[in-house]
């Protein structure tokens, strides 16, 4: 079966076909970097990170490019809030959401740009728009460069609406517009509100960019004017990669072949974010939480379904996959097996997560049913590989190293105590077999009797 993917310009499913065979180019717009990480923040993080790695297993040679906007309006509103120069701000915050992406085990892209790096990019774009008669300079003496909406006629071709239809821009003061609906490109400084530097020099005098602007300028910088898919939450569906789309095919750059989009996760119904105060950071979940656990929960809803956050529905995810863990400490397997065909087929069609994991509770209740779980575990253990699950992946702490000499260490000091224990009840002393057995369990140490002779694991 060829991997099939949503494609949300053309509402449809369709067959992935890159544009240079073997290779597969991503694009993912990353986040704000204005305030702690939160569940709904990564789960974008999370969702694309399941693609790379199965676009990875399929054979393809991914470059996957995840931007970070670290200058833009709200940054400058809540450093200034907060006593912190902007770029002071933004530094903790990207900090903080590589913390994040390490504890749920988000493989790193290719490259991150930031994209205060690439304002040269961003003014070249610009100019070549300009040239083109897709945009003009303010006249009001402001210095904001907008892109001209009704000169490019298949603008809202990707969300499908008329211009008319659409409401008016909020990137920009209105005055120096020729239709309100036009959107900046570049943002003239405020002498009188901003800091000197957040401004960089331009042929329209000093300034910074638009937000939309950046991303066309990075994907085309490492990707080139033509690339595969371009992805993120699907509240950037408009304004921001509709504007993407036009200011990029405007100036002659074909852009994205494939758009696709994660859902929000709710609280109560509604998106959550910052503004709605209903953010949970990551750090505070994963107080409560592993980061393996939270990382299950994510994984386990499709890309594309609305999540309603709930500590109820983590707990039952976390349960489940510590029923996962247990079978694979008790089937003693460490290196992944054969993927079962249900589950490449799952991941083909649109990367069907959920049915996924069924597949692997399905081998899960086989494994325990059979006479050797190891070949089960073994399958259970590649499935997990592919979704960044696997319990002995060092991201999560797992054995290795010194880890693993520490852990041989234990099962022989375990085993000859258990020898002991063995030998105290064959001549009846059960005051002693009890002694030892409590004994291990105050170590956090515990064991099970088992038709195979007794195993033992961490408590």
């Amino acid at each position: 079966m060829t991997f099939r993917l949503y494609d949300t310009a053309t509402r449809e499913v369709r067959d992935f076909v890159p544009l240079e065979e073997g290779k597969a180019g991503l694009y993912v717009c990353g986040l704000t970097v204005q305030s702690e990480p939160h569940v709904g923040h990564v789960r974008s993080g999370v969702n694309f990170d399941v693609l790379q790695r199965w676009l990875r297993h399929l054979g393809y040679d991914v470059t996957f490019i995840r931007n970070v906007t670290d200058i833009d309006d709200k940054i400058l509103l809540k450093s200034a809030e907060q006593g912190l120069r902007w770029y002071e701000l933004a530094y903790r915050m990207q900090r903080q959401l590589g913390r994040a992406y390490d504890a749920l085990n988000v493989a790193p892209p290719t490259y991150e740009p930031a994209a205060t790096g690439h304002v040269p990019e961003m003014i070249v774009l610009i100019s070549e728009l300009i040239a083109k008669g897709h945009a003009y300079a303010a006249e009001d003496g402001s210095g904001d460069v907008y892109f001209d909406v009704r000169s490019w006629p298949r603008y809202g071709e990707l969300t499908r609406q008329g211009i008319d239809d659409m409401e008016a821009a909020e990137d920009a003061d209105p005055r120096g517009k020729r239709d309100p609906r036009d959107f900046a490109l570049w943002k003239g400084w405020k002498k009188e509100s901003e800091p000197e530097t957040a401004a960089w020099p331009s042929p329209w005098g000093p300034g910074r960019p638009g937000w939309h602007i950046e991303c066309s300028a990075m994907a085309g910088k490492y990707l080139g004017p033509a690339f595969d898919i371009h992805g993120g939450g699907v509240d950037l569906r408009f304004p921001h990669h509709e504007n993407e789309q036009a200011q990029s095919r405007a100036a002659g750059r074909p852009f994205a072949s494939y758009w696709m989009h994660n859902a929000w996760i709710t609280t109560a119904g509604e998106k959550m974010s910052k503004s709605l105060g209903n953010s949970l950071t990551i750090p505070a979940v994963l107080e409560k939480y592993r980061g393996i656990e939270l990382r299950y929960y994510l994984v386990a809803a499709h890309y594309r379904s609305h999540v309603e956050f709930s500590f109820e529905a983590l707990d039952e995810a976390a349960a489940g996959f510590r029923r996962i863990e247990s079978f694979l400490d008790r089937a003693g397997v460490t290196e992944p097996g054969e993927l079962p065909q249900a589950f490449v087929d799952a991941m083909n069609d649109d990367l069907g997560t959920p049915a996924a994991v069924a597949v692997v509770y399905d081998t899960v209740r086989d494994g325990n049913k059979a006479d050797d779980p190891g070949p089960y575990a073994a399958r259970v253990l590649a499935m997990l590989d592919v979704l960044g699950l696997n319990p002995a992946d060092p991201a999560w702490g797992g054995s290795s190293g010194d880890d693993q000499k520490l852990t041989d260490a234990v099962d022989v000091l375990v085993a000859g105590l258990l020898e002991q224990r063995a030998e105290a009840r064959a001549n009846k002393d059960f005051a002693t077999a009890d002694a030892i057995r409590d004994r291990i369990k105050a170590a956090g140490i515990e064991v099970e009797d088992t038709p195979d002779g007794p195993k033992w694991s961490i408590n």
